[in-house]
């Protein structure tokens, strides 16, 4: 003889294991989707030391060769026009401080950070929606 609580534990077991089913699937799925963001930190990580390494040594050498230049330019003009030469150096300066700050700041604002990653989790997303399987 079937007990009542039986019934409703035999109906129980099918949900449970889609439950356990769908769990799992959730997780393999931030697994997957930390690797790559983890790959694309590391991507991103890379580029922007070597580009800070080699912008670092491109400052440095175009800094001491304007300062060479500005010297120069002083020694040369220091007899007749001194304030003219000084004013020159001046304003080179402050234009090539202004030049790279812009650069730089634009430079920043272009970088997309993560742009596979995002565009795997609004796939995800489209998918659980029910939208259109990739």
């Amino acid at each position: 003889m079937a007990m009542p609580g039986d019934d409703a534990g035999s109906r129980a077991e099918p949900l449970l294991a889609a439950a356990r089913g769908w769990l799992r699937d959730a997780l393999e799925l931030a697994r997957v989707r930390l690797a790559l963001l983890g790959v694309e930190a590391s991507e991103h990580a890379l580029a922007l030391g070597t580009s800070l390494a080699l912008l670092l040594a491109a400052a440095v050498l175009l800094s001491a060769a304007l300062v060479s230049l500005l010297v120069l330019v002083t020694v040369l003009l220091w007899e007749s026009q001194r304030v003219l030469a000084l004013a020159l150096s001046c304003g080179t300066l402050l234009g090539a401080g202004a030049a790279a700050a812009w650069v730089g700041l634009r430079r920043l604002r272009a970088v997309s950070w993560f742009e596979a990653s995002r565009a795997e989790l609004a796939r995800d997303v489209e998918r659980l929606r029910g939208g259109p399987r990739a």
